[in-house]
């Protein structure tokens, strides 16, 4: 059964799984009590100064468990966008001509600077984003992953020389930074997220204008801060803050269509990344878009049953099931479709769910209403297709959901066949046979992540292979890694983040041809 929490909010656990929050606070402003509180940063970073936005407006950023209001920050528009961008504009040469060594010695600065503050970073990023502290403090040790990743290639941005036909001919091709770069980043890995797009274009001599997340801005402003104290030349790093809404819509159509910026990256669906790409015709921009997934999970039925349960677990629920490679449409092998359902709610019943700060607990709260309320909706067109609820189901009040286990029925259209839910719902498929499965894996528009369990080497490489994904984890369900390329085929986008290619994103060949010699 789910235990409780012990402080607010906090469940009770009874015989059908379901579980109500008691005394959830709205009013008052929360107190983080942070070891250092110069982080929890306010106003928004604009060519080196802390500003609020032009228009005077500003929004709340709540405590998803708690819907306590932690601050309030600025709500910013087009004119705050286009200030940020001159700035980013002014300081590009300036920064392009620093030595690769320089934006080295930067980065690592501010990787130590990550370190010592790190359990400060953890708890800003569970009161924000609603996720578990133990998620959280994978989050900041993941972040920091590539400040430290991208300091390292940036003195590793090699050229090389081609040799030509004729020999008086010297073919020499050098990498040079592309220009301004956007980065439109999510609330899911509100600081991650961030440093996976600004450390590779820092790393290559781009200045930057980050467009920090509406539900969860808090973590980029207190990178922010780090990043003021490291000492970056001003107008090198600039962080936004929008409001849902038009103005939020006009300030990535400004990042897009403004000759200034180069390169836009941008994480999140595939709807947005869409309009993006219109957006950025007109000016011809180096586009990296990381979009929507929809990944399977296949256990075939020679897999080692305890490894892809425990897997599973984490890859679907670990950050209450919000993140983009999260196992959305899992298919087990008729033989043993029955003992796996068992297993798998034997252990997602352990979970402890409720406010992550609370000792214990394993699952958070949802980030936001809309999510919530997709779960829900989610959940009853599986009930209603004639699939069985195995595990969960309910709503709890504010933004939490049960973690939720379902058996879908045969043959029937459900809504995680298209669509993935990002939220803590497994929906379980029967399937027979290795041509049959892989068929149904790839019958999506979208190709970001997929995983699958055997013990057959020769089925590894075949399955690995068909999956028509950008990454594929083979008996694991965890593939993130700062070393090597994240990013989708098909609609979910183009561009790869991580890994020895990641900073070419942000750089450019130039040829230079030396004749005469």
């Amino acid at each position: 059964m789910v235990s409780a929490g012990s402080e607010n909010p906090t469940f009770v656990a009874t015989d059908t799984f379901k579980y109500m929050p008691k005394g959830v606070v709205k009013e008052g402003k929360e107190d983080l009590k942070l070891n250092y509180p110069a982080l929890l940063r306010t106003e928004s970073y604009i060519n080196g100064k802390w500003v609020k936005a032009k228009s005077g407006k500003t929004q709340k950023v709540i405590n998803k468990a708690t819907l306590q209001e932690i601050a309030q920050v600025p709500a910013q528009n087009k004119d705050d966008t286009e200030a940020a961008i001159d700035a980013a504009h002014d300081a590009f040469q300036g920064w392009a001509k620093r030595t690769p060594k320089e934006r080295h010695d930067l980065l690592y600065k501010l990787y130590h600077k990550i370190n010592e503050h790190a359990d400060d970073l953890a708890h800003i990023i569970v009161a924000e984003n609603g996720k578990a502290l133990q998620d959280a403090a994978g989050e900041v040790e993941y972040s920091n992953s590539f400040v430290e990743w991208f300091a390292e290639e940036a003195v590793r941005a090699y050229g090389k020389t081609v040799p030509a036909p004729d020999p008086k001919v010297r073919n020499v091709v050098i990498k040079q930074p592309i220009g301004v770069a956007g980065l439109l980043a999510p609330w899911n890995f509100p600081l991650a997220m961030i440093t996976r797009k600004l450390c590779p274009a820092l790393a290559a001599g781009c200045t930057g204008v980050v467009k920090a997340p509406c539900e969860a801005p808090l973590s980029a402003l207190a990178l922010a801060q780090l990043i003021d104290e490291v000492g970056f030349p001003k107008g090198v790093v600039n962080i936004l803050v929008s409001e849902r809404g038009q103005d939020e819509q006009e300030m990535g159509k400004t990042l897009c269509e403004s000759p200034k910026i180069r390169a836009v990256s941008f994480t999140g669906s595939t709807r947005v990344g869409k309009i993006l790409a219109q957006q950025s015709a007109s000016t011809l921009k180096k586009l990296s878009l990381e979009l929507g997934g929809n990944a399977p999970f296949i256990v075939f039925d020679d897999a080692d049953l305890d490894l892809a349960v425990s897997n599973l677990v984490q890859c679907k629920f670990r950050c209450t099931g919000e993140t983009c490679i999260s196992a959305n449409r899992i298919y087990i092998a008729d033989a043993i479709y029955d003992e796996f359902s068992k297993k798998l709610a034997e252990q997602v019943g352990q979970f402890k769910v409720g406010n992550g700060m609370d000792k214990g607990v394993t699952m958070g709260p949802l980030n936001n209403e809309a999510g919530k309320k997709k779960i829900e909706e989610h959940v009853k067109k599986v009930k209603d297709a004639g699939g069985k609820i195995v595990l969960g189901g309910n709503a709890g009040e504010g933004l939490f959901f049960e973690p939720t286990i379902a058996q879908a029925p045969d043959a029937k259209q459900l809504p995680t066949d298209e669509e993935e839910t990002f939220g803590p719902l497994a929906v379980l498929y029967r399937f027979k046979d290795e041509a049959d499965v892989i068929k149904r894996a790839n019958d999506v528009s979208v190709g970001l992540g997929g995983y699958f369990f055997s013990q057959d080497v020769g089925r590894c490489f075949r399955v690995g292979e068909a999956l028509e994904v950008g990454m594929v984890g083979i008996n694991t369900g965890m593939i993130s890694q700062y070393i090597i390329p994240f990013g989708g085929v098909k609609e979910s986008g183009f561009g790869r983040e991580g890994g020895p290619t990641g900073i070419d994103e942000f750089l450019e060949e130039k040829t230079l041809v030396f004749s005469g010699l």
